[in-house]
């Protein structure tokens, strides 16, 4: 009987353990932090073995395998031993794709993957299809393929589950755009950060397709260089394509084989640029699945958004509040930011993941009025952004950045949480500071 060991006891960890027990695995779960009443729950109903609060490496070191959850850097000293012995690390979304039979639609980027995965899971549950969610979004896959059948799977991956994937196919893979993105992560290294992005495509056969931004740079420079088999479907707002999407006369195109559909710009449920490309995507990959029209329709013109990103909270005294917590690198921002249309208070900071906010400056200089830092250390954004606004504040909580806010707004001003930064030195995950921040509206 193999021995796997789950690094990891959170949603994609507990997932994993589950389904390696299912299977017959000698398995063992290990978390350096305390599990919560939940995993724990899941783990005793299962009868899997685990720690907490530390790593017995005697019970690591012998495993024949090791699934990694995808938030564990590769540099932490547990990793580097096991690596160091020759056991094979992977990810979750490896592991269960070995025991799932489900066409698989995958999606990747810098920005926009949670919408668009959620707009195409949307598309596919109002088609009729037997369809899950999974990835970096929802339940778990690894517990989702132990304990369910699907036809369907639409896949949110991030760079880091995608490191660990290496046998792992898509049918579809659509990868958004590639913007500078948890470079503490690759080293600070650009292009160590691009290739994990493009391991999305890898083992990809010509019946499979490749949806992809024309309008993306760092794509398009970086598409040449790898071995492609995947049937390449682009989509773009600045040019004609012939199979994909483009715009013309304020409508979107979409051609794959034979199929056509358009549809109006202003038809769309979700507006801004950035939300014109999550939807030729969600369209693309429609047409690819043979989708009626009426049906991409009615799901593009009623799909609600997703919670944390741009998210409208509530007006007080006329002055809106808008969770775009899930906004969590300089790019998302650029795109909040891009999108309000009147004085804008900013709360933003966290922990920077080696960031470059000189994107920002103009949009800064244009629309924010003053800039409330919500993080434990804002020694960077005050050097980048002091001269660009008329103030900025320093705060360590949600409901104290909300106050500060309010004493501050006027009537007509927009409230802005668009942090730019990861989450992780005063919240669990950016839902936590998301809903932390509703919360602290709410209470107004």
């Amino acid at each position: 009987m193999s021995r796997l060991v789950i690094l990891g006891g959170g949603e994609s960890g507990v997932g994993s353990a589950v389904l390696a027990v299912v299977k017959g695995y000698e398995t063992f779960l290990t978390d350096s932090n305390m599990l919560t009443g939940d995993a724990k729950v899941m783990l005793e109903r299962y009868g899997i073995a685990y720690e907490e609060g530390g790593h017995n490496k005697e019970l690591i070191l012998n495993a024949d395998e090791v699934i990694k959850s995808p938030g564990i850097p590769d540099s932490v000293p547990i990793v580097e031993e096991i690596k160091a012995k020759g056991i094979p690390v992977i990810s979750e979304i490896e592991f269960a794709g070995r025991y799932d039979k489900a066409k698989k639609i995958c999606i990747t980027g810098s920005n926009g993957k949670t919408t668009t995965t959620s707009i195409i899971y949307f598309l596919l549950k109002n088609a009729g299809l037997n369809v899950g969610l999974a990835g970096n979004i929802g339940q778990s896959y690894a517990f989702q393929v132990a304990t369910q059948n699907f036809d369907y799977y639409v896949l949110e991956l991030s760079s880091f589950q995608l490191d660990g994937m290496y046998d792992f196919k898509a049918d579809i893979a659509v990868l958004l755009n590639i913007t500078p993105d948890h470079l503490d992560r690759y080293n600070f290294e650009m292009e160590n950060y691009i290739k994990a992005k493009f391991r999305i495509t890898q083992n990809m056969s010509n019946e499979d397709c490749f949806i992809f931004c024309a309008d993306d740079e760092i794509s398009i420079s970086h598409l040449n260089k790898i071995v492609l088999q995947a049937k390449k479907l682009p989509f773009s707002q600045t040019k004609v394509v012939e199979e994909g999407a483009y715009l013309q006369d304020n409508q979107m195109h979409v051609h794959y084989d034979d199929r056509e559909y358009r549809m109006f710009l202003n038809e769309l449920s979700l507006q801004g640029k950035h939300n014109i490309y999550n939807s030729m995507a969600a369209a693309i990959t429609g047409k690819v699945l043979d989708i009626k029209n009426e049906v991409l329709r009615e799901s593009l013109s009623s799909f609600k958004g997703v919670e944390h990103r741009l998210e409208k909270v509530l007006k007080v005294k006329n002055v809106l509040y808008i969770n775009d917590s899930k906004g969590t690198n300089v790019n998302s921002t650029w795109y909040a930011l891009e999108s309000m249309t009147t004085p804008v208070i900013w709360i933003a900071g966290g922990k920077d993941k080696g960031n470059d906010y000189s994107p920002l400056f103009d949009l800064v200089k244009e629309k924010v009025r003053a800039i409330i830092c919500l993080g434990v250390d804002n020694r960077k954004l005050h050097s980048v952004f002091e001269d660009k606004v008329e103030a900025m504040y320093d705060t360590l909580s949600a409901e104290e950045a909300v106050r500060t806010a309010y004493n501050i707004a006027r009537p007509g001003d927009t409230v802005l949480l668009s942090p730019a930064c990861a989450s992780f030195d005063l919240f669990k995950n950016y839902e936590d500071r998301g809903k932390q921040f509703k919360e602290a509206v709410q209470n107004l």
